[in-house]
């Protein structure tokens, strides 16, 4: 049986500049929950992937009974680290799933709003700049679209097996429709309520690709360290998949990945051979280092042509 457990807090004044902090942030008439530790600049803001909360960067969800070092408190060991809950989100341990400790809103919701809301709460809480944002999955779009749309905030960038929209151009027509079909078949773009909380996140698969293509276009990634992260364990397609293999699918998600490090030159490009999509969780020593290399890229931009692969195993 699965047990829905809601966390509550009290609104935190701001103070996330400092310290160790983690509470509510009031934005404007609602509040998100925001998590920072560290000392040190830039500070490394981290995005989750889709419907995925604070947790997976902050907590071993894959062996809660003896835990790893994860990258949220490894991160905090060498620069200032902040990461939040999106509304909608959720964690699951075991059999509990741990809804987001932000305040729930109507679903669905759209890309360009995420990122305002980030920018309206690393404000609110008076979050020192510059960022370098490291980000999983549909996180990546919306850390892209972030530097896109605040360009003068952003100087480095993780992205970790990120959402891609070349997926579009990438794939056949028929084969990304088959694709678009069988994310939406398996609920992506489904609002349904988590008990206790409210409406779970919810994107139309693919249904900002146009927007960060303008983006993009308008508003170019500026010459910064940027490092992405590729999963090597193919996806798992379940038996009613139709339209396309399991090896041509992860043929396409690698070219999309090899395609995000020539957003800039000199980018580093990592396989995490034994981890799933879930890098961060399954092998997070491997984002650690890449989000260590970037900082270190930030702080001394000669010696980034200097680094050296140490993220494929």
């Amino acid at each position: 049986m699965t047990r829905f457990q809601i966390a509550t807090s009290a609104v935190a004044s701001p103070a996330a500049n400092e310290g160790d902090f983690a509470g509510l942030i009031d934005i404007g008439g609602r509040s998100l929950y925001l998590e920072c530790h560290g000392t040190g600049s830039p500070t490394v803001v981290l995005v989750t992937g889709y419907r995925s909360s604070a947790r997976y960067w902050s907590d071993d969800l894959l062996q809660p009974a003896a835990p790893r070092t994860m990258v949220l408190p490894a991160v905090a060991g060498f620069t200032r680290v902040c990461a939040y809950d999106r509304p909608g989100t959720y964690a699951s341990i075991g059999e509990d799933v741990l809804p987001s400790r932000s305040d729930p809103i109507a679903q669905p919701r759209t890309a360009p709003e995420v990122v305002a809301e980030l920018h309206a709460l690393l404000q609110a809480a008076g979050v020192p700049g510059p960022y370098v944002l490291a980000a999983h999955s549909l996180g990546g779009h919306f850390a892209r679209l972030y530097a896109s749309t605040y360009p003068d905030e952003v100087v480095g960038l993780v992205l970790v097996d990120a959402y891609s929209e070349r997926l579009e151009s990438l794939l056949p027509p028929e084969r990304y429709e088959a694709l678009k079909r069988l994310n939406q078949e398996g609920g992506t773009d489904t609002v349904v309520p988590i008990p206790g909380y409210g409406d779970v996140e919810t994107l139309g698969w693919g249904a900002d690709n146009a927007v960060m293509r303008e983006a993009a276009a308008a508003t170019p990634l500026a010459p910064m360290p940027l490092a992405v992260l590729a999963h090597g364990r193919p996806f798992a397609l379940p038996e009613e998949a139709q339209g396309f293999s399991s090896d041509a699918l992860e043929a396409v998600l690698r070219l999309a990945n090899e395609d995000l490090a020539t957003l800039v030159p000199n980018a580093r490009f990592f396989v995490a051979h034994d981890s799933g999509h879930d890098i961060h969780q399954d092998q997070p020593e491997l984002v650690i280092e890449a989000v260590r290399q970037v900082v270190s890229g930030v702080r001394n931009p000669a010696a980034w042509y200097a680094l050296t692969s140490c993220c494929a195993e």
